[in-house]
């Protein structure tokens, strides 16, 4: 496999679990102590850590190295049903306090929905 190749896998991956996770470069740079510049280089591809620095990402993540060195789907693209579902979902995990709308929703009627979306489309200026 090419360099290229595997650096722009590893990016992806390293990328998708750390967002899994929570996790920001920063914390990813605080628990290698290495600069903020180098951990921003493995999450955009342009370089890749040595191997034994793969290890202590992996121990951090709680996974195997095949995980970040290994071609895998993007488990975002899988998993939802299309790219509307994956950015409400993705909306309301970066926005939790949205989700007491969400929740509230599920428990009243199609009508009463209706009649509020009536009412914020009026407010919002969209009738």
């Amino acid at each position: 496999m090419a360099d290229e190749e595997l650096r722009r896998i590893f990016s992806r991956n390293l990328n998708n679990y750390m967002s899994l996770n929570g996790y920001k470069q920063a914390d990813l740079a605080r628990y290698m102590d290495v600069s903020t510049a180098t951990t921003a280089k493995w999450c955009t591809g342009q370089s890749i850590p040595r191997i034994d620095k793969i290890q202590s990402i992996c121990n951090w993540l709680g996974i195997r190295k095949e995980e970040l060195l290994d071609e895998h789907p993007d488990p975002t693209e899988e998993y939802y049903i299309d790219k509307d579902a994956r950015d409400l979902a993705e909306f309301l995990h970066n926005n939790p306090k949205y989700k007491v709308l969400f929740d509230a929703s599920r428990k009243v009627k199609p009508e009463d929905i209706d009649f509020v979306k009536q009412m914020i489309d009026r407010v919002g200026g969209n009738e």
